[in-house]
């Protein structure tokens, strides 16, 4: 068997996928192809894997691919391929997503998934993921995608609806979402056996039930205690708890991602709501420079001392391979195509986070039925951009750009339509070879 993993210069990640995969059975004599466009970065993944790979008793093997010449070999035969790149990485490209829109008063947290930083980091991620499946096309026409690289929707949803790569999306905020509210809310005992159904989209998917290990609701308890928690001063989890209170559902990703996919939090005409809600501005940008620096750190350390034990993560992607290849069923929250109405009140075009089932018939997604209207309505104000941005990258028209920018809610409640269109034109001449199509 064969596992791809493009990106494999993101280090920490492909040291925990593959290292889930090695402390798996029925992965752990696979080769392992790992790929990337930057030598040096690469290298260090492999020196890290093959370390952890002796640690664990020296099963399987390590293939290393540099470059798009060698790309068709990375993925020849693979079964299944994870995606974890980063075009353009934070120098230069997520800095451009932050420091362009600030010059016209724009403030973004995180920027990857929505907002003009997501919308920008499509256009430019979109054009490799096509090669990509290209690639898999000639070389593992059968191989599953599963993509982790933001912004999640417009990317999973451009692979399911443009190439013929059966492919799935996950994050790791479905994991987490319903424990870190019972934490959160001091809910603690709650946790054991309880019961969830959580489905949107993502980044913006809804915890819709929320029951113990008795079948008891516990959302009337904890809509009880969402004003004492709000009452904090230094709860760093506002906005999500906001939800509960005005929209009656809280969602799985972060507040401060959550603080930039609508019109209220992020308001220069009231500035004052940044410090009333914690909103951190700027944030990835920070996470970017304390990583690369942390990393180093790391990385020096493990030379010196060795590779730490790893065991095995909750993270989706080794278990959606192992479910494949034994055929023992898993559950995951997955990025999909809404084909056949699993959410009947959002587009079957839309990129709709779901439960989905795994077997060795690989990813079955599950219905859902309908989202409260309200959900749906929230939902909708993101799949416009996300859909617009699709329609950018497939037929190469700026107009598409301008549209997705002036749909986008943050975007649009804060800049009028011809200062949005000069934003989008100067981000393009920014990214320069980043993003070719649109000069």
């Amino acid at each position: 068997m064969k596992i791809t993993f493009m990106g494999a210069g993101s280090t920490v990640f492909a040291r925990n996928v593959i290292g889930d995969c090695m402390c798996t059975e029925a992965l752990r004599d696979s080769v392992f192809a790992l790929y990337d466009i930057d030598a040096k970065r690469l290298e260090e993944s492999r020196a890290i894997l093959e370390a952890m790979r002796a640690a664990k008793g020296g099963y399987g093997k390590i293939e290393c691919y540099v470059g798009v010449e060698q790309r068709k070999d990375a993925l020849r035969g693979a079964n299944f391929v994870v995606n974890a790149i980063q075009v353009g990485l934070y120098d230069p490209c997520t800095i451009i997503d932050f420091e362009v829109p600030k010059k016209y008063g724009l403030r973004q947290t995180i920027a990857d998934t929505l907002g003009i930083g997501g919308i920008m980091r499509a256009l430019r991620t979109i054009p490799v993921m096509k090669g990509f499946a290209d690639d898999m096309e000639e070389v593992c026409p059968d191989a599953l995608f599963l993509n982790y690289t933001n912004p999640m929707a417009m990317l999973t949803g451009f692979m399911l609806r443009y190439t013929p790569i059966k492919t799935v999306g996950l994050c790791h905020s479905v994991q987490v979402c319903s424990e870190g509210l019972l934490n959160d809310l001091g809910m603690q005992d709650k946790l054991e056996g309880r019961k969830e159904l959580i489905a949107g989209i993502n980044h913006m998917a809804w915890l819709i039930e929320l029951k113990d290990k008795n079948g008891v609701d516990l959302y009337p308890e904890v809509r009880s205690r969402v004003d004492e928690y709000l009452a904090k001063p230094d709860a760093c989890n506002k906005v999500r708890m906001e939800y509960i209170k005005h929209f009656g559902y809280y969602v799985t990703e972060s507040s401060e991602h959550n603080a930039e996919y609508n019109m209220f939090y992020i308001k220069s005409k009231y500035p004052e709501l940044i410090e009333k809600y914690n909103i951190p501005l700027d944030e990835y940008p920070r996470r970017c420079i304390n990583q690369i620096e942390r990393w180093k750190n790391e990385y020096a350390e493990i030379l010196e001392t060795g590779v730490k034990e790893h065991t095995r993560s909750n993270e989706y992607a080794s278990h959606i391979m192992e479910a494949v290849v034994t055929g023992a069923p898993y559950q995951i929250g997955g990025n999909v195509l809404n084909t056949g109405n699993l959410i009947e009140n959002l587009p079957a075009d839309a990129c709709v986070e779901v439960p989905c089932l795994v077997n060795g018939y690989g990813v079955l997604p599950c219905r859902v039925g309908r989202l409260p209207v309200q959900c749906a309505a929230m939902n909708m104000t993101n799949i416009n951009v996300q859909l617009l941005a699709i329609e950018a990258a497939v037929t190469q028209k700026k107009e598409h750009i301008y549209q997705a920018a002036m749909m986008d809610p943050h975007t649009g409640s804060e800049l009028d339509v011809d200062t949005i269109k000069k934003m989008v034109d100067d981000l393009i001449e920014a990214y320069g070879s980043f993003l070719p199509a649109y000069h």
